[in-house]
């Protein structure tokens, strides 16, 4: 079932989800005094700056081809990936200072009862959201949308972490539990900050497509080959939800123009139906022939 919304639709409700959220934990922490919530809370700033970038990075891969970029702007949403790692990594230092201040100089807390119905209601927002997004985003192949996602649903289970410590430390009288706590959440999202870089950076480096989708396209060009059309050269490669091919379609050099180029539009549709969102480059040759520079295969 296809969603209705949007990739820019759901960013913009990550934008209203986050400041919801950072109202409720503001407000969670404003009446427990509690530094684990404290963190939870500045996690939500993240979640907005990196929804307003991500928003702002989208629009701009949706833009058309030009003149000065040909094959479009789809590696903006990398450079929203990799902006939000950067922002993670930013709020877990900052997590980490909080939670060592008051490690140094403990504090009861109180008003716990409120203060984790409000934890709770933000986290009830975030995952409800980040369910709908992440299944947007395997539909809509764009991983701005799923860094997004991924983050929103680690900040649900560190507030769920963070609520259930900050009620056992009343019951235990263990004061340090609480900024144990906050320094568990920088750690956990520390570790989504690497592997947001790291999927951010490979994107930018023009990886080939899946061996699932590959499978698909070997499938179609075996299917289609035969004694007069041979396929060679294949090239992949992907940036964000774009997906490029490329590859060289030899046939007899007797064959008319027009019924070459109607066998490389029935193989460009081939392939296009097999892989969704493929944009398919092929160049056509006379059998035997090879552009300068390029050894033949057999």
């Amino acid at each position: 079932m296809r969603t209705r919304l949007s990739v820019r639709g759901f960013l913009q409700l990550s934008v209203l989800a986050a400041l919801a959220t950072i109202a409720l934990k503001t407000a969670a922490w404003w009446v427990t005094g509690s530094v684990g919530l404290l963190s939870d809370a500045m996690e939500s700033f993240v979640n907005l700056a990196a929804a307003l970038f991500a928003l702002a990075m989208v629009t701009i891969a949706q833009a058309p081809a030009d003149e000065d970029h040909p094959y479009g702007h789809n590696k903006a949403e990398y450079f929203s990936s990799g902006f939000e790692a950067m922002m993670i990594l930013g709020a877990a230092i900052a997590i980490i200072v909080a939670a060592l201040q008051r490690w140094w100089s403990p504090q009861p807390l109180h008003g716990l009862e409120v203060g984790i119905a409000l934890s709770v209601a933000s986290s009830v927002i975030n995952g409800l959201l980040a369910w709908a997004m992440l299944r947007a985003a395997h539909e809509h192949e764009s991983i701005a949308l799923e860094a997004d996602a991924r983050h929103l649903m680690t900040d649900v289970w560190t507030s769920i972490g963070v609520a259930i410590g900050v009620l056992l430390v009343p019951v235990t009288g263990w004061l340090w539990l609480d900024p144990l706590l906050a320094i568990a959440v920088a750690l956990n999202i520390l570790r989504e900050a690497v592997g947001l870089m790291r999927r951010s950076v490979q994107g930018l480096m023009d990886h080939a497509l899946s061996d699932e989708e590959r499978a698909r396209i070997d499938a179609v060009l075996g299917a289609l080959d035969s004694d007069d059309v041979r396929f060679d050269h294949l090239r992949t490669r992907r940036a964000a939800n774009a997906k490029f091919c490329q590859l060289h379609m030899h046939v007899p050099g007797s064959w008319s123009l027009s019924r070459a180029a109607s066998q490389r539009e029935l193989v460009e549709r081939r392939l296009i139906d097999a892989v969704r969102g493929l944009r398919v480059t092929i160049e056509l040759l006379p059998t035997g022939h090879e552009p300068v520079g390029v050894e033949p295969r057999s």
